[in-house]
């Protein structure tokens, strides 16, 4: 372990820095790793890269997500495959007929999965980007509402796996009412200001009474331009045939948006006619599919996965399994699939998670490098000389945010900064509950902005944009949530709440 002082800023830095000028966010986290190993191996960078490499993968956390993120990948084909997701599309269309009630029904299905932030961002991703294709939203708005409910809501509700887990951590440091952690973590919630204020600037973005702002401003403007050419309530499909992308669509391994896009759809409209055709002729193929629509083969797993979930104290691993194996046995019962076919989408599953499942990876052994380089301490050491009980929640909701979006580590930063801080404000005669609130909202605003948070990482994959063109979307609507947040924990601070 090394104590380099400021230069432990240096790995994030350079992530976020490459980032933005590679718009390549797998490059940009090796360039970070390689920097953290060099501050901590010197001319041994590369034993010392080696062996973060193996402590990430040792990580008992990134195990347990990996295994997550490759069944939900197999979940997410065999939707498709069977046609569960397109059916969902259809059945969903039948109550949204405008590009507002497409976007409402985007964020009141991200408030029902409010068991896990990673359940709520694959799943919302992978059923509304159909229906919110067809009117011309583009992915990142989207995503955005996605990302600005997943973990607000997961940190409001007590009945999730962030509360759960915060609430273990409040009573691991004492800090208990009527006896538990949990009577504690139920009145800490009206503290989590920045939860609360970023599920109403959700709302509000997709019900369209919010001002659109920054990158998103952009791509709503150029689906405004797209919609000209190809008329609200064309299927993302139907525009292809005519050589058309739905705005931030995927192509290949990366997203395009921008200057990108432009060059993607000229692309595609300078395909061949026969090409065209073919689309055209499959769209028209699956048309009949639609007339009676079959919701259950998609929400049934969904269903399923949420109820086994909840019933096994908030254990998305065997949720996600539950569902897995519903959606084979309805499927293959129906003849939506063969035992071939299904063996085929797992393996093709599996294959679509390898970009997440590396990304993921670097971002564990960022986090370790910033443990050995003090990163923390070298944080709360910079903001002590200000610290007191008035400032303290507004003070440690800011070092937990910076902290949290500069590493990539949420529930980590928790399990690190609760043990300090709850002493602290015991020894400020602060409200410890508060004190606690400030930490949660900080993780849960760092979930929500993150580059290389797998949050971010895993609507960006659900959503098939880039996670830099999502990450760009949220931070005009996160600070906004973040200054509203710092100004309420200024205000109880100073009225000793």
């Amino acid at each position: 372990m090394q104590d380099v002082g400021a230069l432990a800023l240096l790995p994030v830095v350079i992530i976020l820095v490459v980032a933005v000028l590679t718009r390549r966010t797998l490059f940009a986290m090796l360039c970070g790793t390689l920097a953290g190993a060099v501050l901590l191996g010197g001319w041994e960078f590369f034993d010392s890269w080696i062996g973060y490499f193996g402590t990430a993968m040792a990580d008992e956390t990134l195990q347990w997500l990996m295994l997550v993120v490759v069944l939900f990948g197999i979940l997410i084909t065999l939707f498709e495959r069977s046609g569960a997701v397109r059916e969902f599309a259809a059945w969903a269309e039948r109550f949204v007929n405008s590009r507002r009630k497409s976007t409402v029904l985007s964020f009141l299905l991200s408030i029902v999965l409010f068991v896990d932030d990673y359940l709520n961002v694959l799943t919302v991703g992978t059923s509304m980007k159909a229906v919110t294709d067809r009117y011309s939203v583009p992915r990142t708005e989207l995503g955005t509402i996605m990302k600005m409910t997943a973990a607000p809501i997961a940190v409001i509700v007590p009945f999730s796996t962030w509360a759960l887990f915060f609430a273990g951590l409040l009573e691991a440091q004492g800090v208990t009412s009527n006896g538990s952690g949990f009577g504690a973590y139920l009145e800490a919630i009206p503290f989590i200001f920045f939860g609360w204020i970023a599920l109403v600037i959700a709302a509000l973005v997709a019900i369209g009474w919010f001002p659109k702002l920054g990158a998103l401003k952009r791509d709503i403007a150029r689906a405004d331009a797209s919609s000209d050419v190809f008329p609200v309530g064309t299927t993302a499909e139907e525009r292809a045939a005519e050589g058309g992308l739905p705005v931030n669509a995927e192509v290949g391994e990366f997203a395009v948006s921008g200057d990108d896009a432009d060059r993607a759809v000229a692309a595609a409209s300078a395909s061949s006619t026969a090409t065209a055709t073919a689309t055209a002729t499959a769209v028209a193929t699956r048309a009949p599919e639609y007339a009676k629509p079959r919701p259950w083969n998609f929400l049934v797993p969904i269903a399923v996965m949420i109820a086994v979930t909840i019933l096994t104290e908030v254990d998305v691993l065997k949720g996600t399994v539950a569902a897995l194996i519903v959606a084979i046995v309805m499927y293959t019962v129906q003849r939506r699939l063969k035992i071939t076919g299904v063996l085929e989408a797992a393996f093709d599953g599996v294959g679509s998670m390898l970009f997440v499942i590396v990304l993921t990876a670097l971002a564990f052994m960022v986090q370790h490098m910033n443990i050995d380089l003090h990163l923390a301490d070298w944080v709360i050491d910079a903001t002590q000389p200000v610290m007191n009980g008035a400032l303290l929640p507004a003070m440690v909701f800011l070092v937990c945010g910076v902290y949290a979006y500069a590493t990539g580590s949420f529930w980590d930063l928790a399990a690190v900064i609760t043990p300090i801080v709850i002493p602290l404000a015991f020894a400020m005669d602060v409200n410890p509950i508060i004190a606690g609130a400030a930490v949660f909202s900080g993780a849960a605003l760092g979930s929500t902005t993150c580059l290389y948070g797998d949050g971010i990482i895993l609507a960006s994959r659900s959503t098939g944009i880039k996670p830099l063109n999502l990450m760009t979307a949220i931070p005009p609507y996160a600070a906004i949530a973040a200054a509203a947040s710092l100004v309420l924990y200024l205000i109880v601070g100073f009225a000793g709440v």
